[in-house]
């Protein structure tokens, strides 16, 4: 990383905390349930942010890594093989190279808002499953989601700099797509349970810590006896922050097969990835009236999947990808809308 590079990504990730702290130490520091009207305010905010990034890229996308000249814009568009067709005017390749960003951010950014709607149902089956009061539920999402920014940033740098040195990891990641996206298809009607008994993060955390299983408040540790305790809603923490880093398997090298710049994959990723909480309580008791979504998921997953298989023989541009992602989104919340009581 380069000084630009650390600064803005810095603040960026400053301001992120920062927001995430004015949530929870102000607007949410009482443990008490999320009404459907919060939940839609702090929605629209979310958005309006992610959407505001969007413009600030438009506007000032070539700071991210501030090429001083042709040679530099150049060097980093083929680095990152970003679909922009080179010309020698530099002022005049800087403002494309900006746009394409802005492309590039906003395309992963509905992507990976769509898929964490599918995330919603497991967290959904993971606080039912554990017998979690829904007052609570804002408290374990806000530090999932803290912990996901971390793991989310150690994943998809750690993916960049693979697919810069090794170039078939993109075969790799379109080939997982595809098979997850297929796999969705195939079990969309089948009913998940959690056995909360036996499953690996509740086994493990066992054999660590003691847990006080009766334990029904909004602490994570407790202390008893002078011995410390982890509660039962501290292991549904860590069963989502180990979901999400499942989900992150499919979700991150989607947003690869959009942008090979990691800042962008990064910045589109986390404002996604924050919106989800709101969303969560937004949705909670929509989600089986979306009955289609999940096959327009498999879609999708299926078609980003393809797109990075062919990526060497055949490039589809980001603007048509985005307009298939929207495509493919609207043709099956709409189809759900239409049908709400079949069960696809």
């Amino acid at each position: 990383m380069h000084l630009h590079e650390i600064l803005i990504f810095g603040g960026f990730l400053l301001f992120i905390i920062f927001m995430l702290f004015i949530d929870i130490g102000i607007f949410n520091k009482e443990a008490k349930e999320v009404s459907f009207k919060s939940a839609l305010y702090w929605t629209i905010g979310w958005v309006s942010l992610s959407l505001i990034f969007w413009g600030i890229i438009y506007l000032f996308g070539n700071k991210i890594h501030d090429p001083q000249n042709l040679g530099e814009l150049i060097a980093l568009i083929e680095k990152y093989k970003h679909s922009i067709i080179i010309t020698d005017n530099f002022d005049e390749l800087i403002v494309i190279y900006k746009h394409n960003l802005a492309l590039e951010y906003i395309t992963g950014y509905l992507i990976e808002y769509a898929l964490s709607v599918d995330n919603i149902f497991v967290i959904l089956m993971i606080f039912y499953s554990f017998g979690i009061e829904k007052k609570y539920y804002h408290k374990v999402l806000f530090w999932g989601i803290l912990g996901a920014i971390i793991m989310r940033f150690l994943f998809i740098f750690v993916s960049a700099a693979l697919i810069q040195q090794f170039a078939w990891v993109l075969y790799l990641f379109g080939g997982l797509l595809v098979f997850t996206g297929t796999k969705m298809f195939i079990d969309r009607n089948k009913k998940e349970t959690i056995d909360t008994g036996n499953h690996k993060i509740v086994v493990f955390a066992s054999k660590l810590f003691k847990v006080d299983k009766k334990y029904n408040g909004s602490s994570f540790f407790i202390k008893k006896d002078g011995r410390t305790y982890i509660t039962t809603l501290f292991i549904v923490l860590l069963v989502i922050e180990f979901t999400d880093v499942i989900f992150a398997v499919d979700s991150v090298p989607a947003i690869f097969s959009i942008t090979q710049d990691p800042y962008i994959v990064y910045f589109s990723n986390i404002f996604a990835i924050i919106g989800l909480r709101s969303l969560f309580f937004l949705v909670e008791n929509l989600v089986e009236k979306f009955s289609y979504l999940k096959i327009g998921l498999s879609v999708l997953l299926v078609f980003i999947g393809v797109k990075m298989l062919i990526h060497d023989y055949y490039q589809i541009a980001t603007m048509h990808s985005l307009v298939i992602v929207l495509g493919i989104l609207v043709i099956s919340i709409v189809i759900s809308l239409l049908f709400p009581k079949r069960q696809y």
